[in-house]
């Protein structure tokens, strides 16, 4: 167990509950505003001639591809959801209640972080290995007393899936740009700031242990994509990013690392569509356990290595 030092004893803390409080009223707050926002984008598009026949946001949610235009109104209606879900009421809570900047996410300067370029390395090396997890993941069943709610699951899961394949079904460079922006810069942003950056933070510190603070964190983070077959590889990524938060002590390095998983996937995606290679990476039944036990070592090794040159003095703590 890594020690946790005096001065992180003696910081007085907010109680738990209050700070979940206030942070879910912000991120439920956000939610509003951009719901609000996205339906006034669909509406002035509409409007404008775009879509006629385009009247609210569910209808474009239910069937997006019955519109010429439906898959720009979508992707941009994602970004502005995401962006007030997750960006704006995460910096709202830091600035205004925590009362601090964004220089306190780091305890250390993005260019004295060691072995920077092996984050993106370790990021692609874990992806065969996480693929069978999400394969393994995808078949588990619950009890048979449970069946309505895994049909529920298995129902969302497919609607889920198949939005998912519209909005990465890429016809132009244009589409493919932006959706890095959609898909892989704003949650990377965004989603180290809830997760990492604050609740990681306030984890570590409400029960005096890194890994445990690092762990809960990545539960929260893979249960908010509400995605029971997909749980368990988002909760393994999740605590990946918390750890290289951990020892480098500066966020930008999981947003990075967040941002590589994101957007490698987003340009394979475009690469396979137009046949510039041949691998398939949304197809997990491909990874053969072989690969996946290398592409674990290997993970673990850059892991290990990470952390050895990133070390500080045993007295310090990532997120004082």
């Amino acid at each position: 167990m890594q020690p946790v030092p005096t001065d992180l004893r003696t910081t007085p803390e907010p109680h738990p509950l209050r700070t979940l409080l206030l942070l879910t009223g912000f991120v439920i707050l956000g939610m509003s505003l951009g719901s609000l926002i996205a339906a006034l984008v669909v509406v002035a598009f509409s409007a404008s001639g775009g879509e006629s026949s385009l009247t609210n946001l569910a209808a474009l949610l239910q069937n997006p591809a019955a519109y010429p235009n439906g898959w720009y109104i979508l992707m941009t209606v994602q970004g502005i959801s995401h962006a007030c879900t997750f960006l704006l009421p995460c910096l709202a809570y830091w600035y205004l209640i925590d009362r601090r900047r964004w220089a306190d996410f780091n305890i250390r300067p993005l260019a004295t972080v060691s072995a920077l370029g092996l984050v993106v390395l370790l990021v692609i090396a874990f992806m065969p290995f996480n693929g069978l997890i999400i394969e393994w993941n995808q078949q588990l069943k619950l009890p048979q007393t449970l069946a309505p709610v895994e049909q529920w699951m298995r129902r969302k899961e497919d609607e889920l899936a198949n939005l998912t394949k519209y909005l990465t079904s890429f016809r132009t460079t244009g589409q493919l740009i932006m959706a890095v922006l959609v898909i892989a810069v704003l949650p990377a942003i965004g989603e180290e700031l809830l997760f990492r950056g604050i609740l990681q933070r306030k984890f570590v510190a409400w029960t005096r242990n890194v890994h445990a603070g690092i762990w809960l964190a990545a539960f929260i983070f893979s249960a908010i994509h509400v995605q029971f077959y997909g749980f368990i590889p988002r909760v393994l990524l999740g605590a990946m990013f918390g750890y290289l938060y951990a020892w480098s002590g500066n966020l930008w390095v999981p947003i990075l690392a967040h941002f590589i998983n994101n957007g490698f996937t987003v340009l394979m995606v475009f690469m396979y569509q137009q046949k510039l290679t041949s691998i398939d990476i949304e197809n997990t039944k491909t990874v053969p356990m072989l690969g996946a036990l290398v592409s674990l070592a290997f993970s673990a090794i850059i892991l290990v290595y990470f952390r050895r040159v990133n070390q500080r003095p045993a007295n310090t703590h990532p997120y004082v």
